[in-house]
């Protein structure tokens, strides 16, 4: 071969390997998959479609992306079934190979879903559902939660009514195991007289039998756990039959934010209620998420939105701080565990079992200074709140 056919060759070669560099930088990065299954239809759709406004709203904000690597978000509806979730979460980890997974409102349909999900080593950030299960002897290294631990919104709340000096409450959940966490939580921290306590079925919607056994309990203060639309028909019931002139109403986060207040009004002032989160929180995440959550969508945030946005965050944070190597199980649980994102509620750390220690908050249902009926922070109930389970967890390396 001549010096200039040689010459030619190796300028060839480098063309070829210049192109085929250019052509790998010019590959968009493979899109992180979130499977988002939520409950978006029937009485407890409001819940889900806040959870995923809140996620998406973050993403948007990222620039639809997650970690730096393109997002895309897969929205399906688990009914409020624990059979239709089970299936769909099976689809969504098996057919569209999601990355993560989060959405889930109700804990009976997060059992069911934790089965297929964790067999397929894939990660769920919780945005809502915290079943004591997962927290305690069925913790899973795959499982992590963004929100709470079931309990403990209730535990804050029973230690508010204990502090108010309230003697004889009376109870009501549904009959599932959000709702049985629920009072397990407030009876906890109250150490008063239980007058009656009654569990409807999940998403029932007429309360006539529980407002007689209210009437009859002759309870100075009623507690209620009542999701979606069950807490905005109990308490319009409960408030056109009179008994709220008797009795004080008391309530987790869920049961006073701001989806119940926008459906029942005025009839709600005074109401108070336990969280950990609060839209007047005074912190730079926080005021972001609000304005721009209303900016995008024309509506104070609910706390279940706020969990929506704070899911995607910490997602976002192992996308980033594994450098987008997914594959990588050991490291993505890492950044998980590490939770090193501005969470909208201030200071986020996870416990042993991957459930948040944080504080929880009081709030009280009054008008603000543009004349909305709104939730307004107190103040803290119980610092730095670690859940009751967190002993019985044995989590696996």
């Amino acid at each position: 071969m001549s010096l200039v056919s040689m010459h030619s060759l190796r300028g060839t070669l480098l063309a070829v390997c210049a192109a085929t560099a250019l052509t790998a930088m010019a590959q968009p990065a493979e899109p992180v998959k979130v499977g988002l299954l939520s409950t978006l239809s029937g009485p407890g759709a409001g819940l889900g479609v806040d959870i995923r406004d809140g996620f998406q709203l973050a993403v948007k904000l990222a620039g639809n992306k997650l970690g730096g690597r393109p997002a895309e978000v897969v929205v399906a509806d688990d009914q409020a079934s624990p059979d239709v979730g089970r299936q769909t979460a099976d689809r969504l980890v098996k057919r569209d190979k999601v990355d993560f997974m989060t959405g889930i409102v109700f804990s009976n349909v997060m059992l069911a879903v934790g089965a297929p999900t964790f067999a397929a080593q894939t990660f769920y950030v919780s945005a809502n559902a915290g079943p004591s299960q997962y927290a305690g002897e069925q913790c899973n290294p795959y499982f992590f939660s963004a929100s709470y631990q079931n309990d403990n919104m209730h535990e804050a709340a029973g230690q508010v009514v204990q502090d108010k000096g309230f003697k004889r409450v009376a109870l009501i959940a549904p009959n599932y195991p959000a709702g049985k966490d629920a009072l397990t939580g407030f009876k906890r921290f109250f150490k008063g007289e239980v007058a009656s306590e009654s569990l409807p079925a999940l998403n029932q919607l007429n309360f006539g039998t529980e407002l007689s056994q209210l009437r009859a309990s002759k309870a100075d203060a009623v507690y209620i756990f009542l999701p979606g639309g069950m807490g905005i028909n109990f308490i319009k019931q409960f408030v056109a039959a009179g008994l709220s002139k008797d009795m004080t109403l008391f309530g987790p986060g869920f049961s006073g934010d701001e989806d119940v207040i926008k459906a029942v009004g005025e009839p709600m002032l005074g109401m108070f209620n336990t969280s950990q989160w609060a839209h007047d929180m005074d912190n730079a995440a926080n005021k972001k998420f609000v304005a721009e959550f209303e900016k995008e969508y024309g509506r104070l945030p609910t706390l279940y939105a706020a969990q929506g946005y704070d899911a995607a965050q910490l997602i976002n944070a192992a996308v980033r701080d594994t450098k987008g190597k997914l594959d990588d199980k050991a490291a993505v649980r890492k950044a998980l565990e590490a939770a090193k994102f501005d969470s909208v509620r201030g200071a986020f750390k996870f416990n042993t079992n991957h459930f948040p220690i944080q504080d929880y908050y009081l709030r009280v249902i009054t008008k603000d200074s543009k004349g909305r009926v709104t939730n307004r922070l107190m103040g803290s109930v119980l610092k730095k709140h670690a859940d009751a389970y967190v002993a019985q967890c044995k989590m696996p390396a």
